[in-house]
């Protein structure tokens, strides 16, 4: 079987970022993010693991937006937006959960700077084998990137942010 490329539609996906202050809660979102994921398709439809699955997926820092540019302006201030322009994942593994269709994703993050690995579920779906859907959601700590959460005047924010992500890509048969 050969794999399959889907590249990312960066109007449909988007990555939503939860923080919690000591105010009220802040998000943030983006869309615009580019990439793509090479798999091989069972099928039923489902990732057939026998098979290499890659992927990368970047986004431009200063493309979030909470709506309000004093806590934008902190958070690229705090990022150094200028010197860590790009958010940058890559696919490192993907595994079987116990329910259909969803995976433990393994991967590497970059960001701030610093590069870690991780792991989380995501569900990956695909339809007719020419669209895919991956959505999941994990807590990160920032301070793990050496980033220092943002504080303004009274307004203090902690450390732990959760993301959730919506991909969603096409292939050319």
């Amino acid at each position: 079987m050969t794999p399959l490329r889907f590249t990312l539609d960066s109007v449909r996906s988007g990555i939503w970022v939860d923080a919690r202050s000591s105010l009220h809660p802040i998000t943030t979102q983006t869309r615009g993010l580019h990439g793509w994921v090479e798999l091989t398709l069972r099928p039923d439809g489902t990732v057939d693991l026998h098979h290499p699955v890659d992927g990368r997926l970047e986004v431009a820092v200063d493309r979030f937006s909470s709506g309000n540019q004093l806590y934008d302006r902190e958070l690229k201030r705090r990022i150094d937006a200028r010197r860590y322009p790009s958010i940058v994942g890559q696919i490192t593994g993907v595994f079987t959960t116990e329910v259909p269709r969803r995976y433990r994703v393994s991967g590497d993050l970059s960001f701030h700077g610093e590069t870690r690995s991780f792991q989380h579920e995501m569900t990956i779906e695909t339809f007719d084998g020419s669209s895919i859907a991956l959505k999941g959601e994990r807590v990160f700590d920032i301070r793990e990137f050496r980033m220092k959460p943002p504080s303004m005047l009274m307004l203090k924010v902690y450390p732990e942010v959760a993301v959730r992500v919506e991909l969603y890509g096409t292939t050319e048969q």
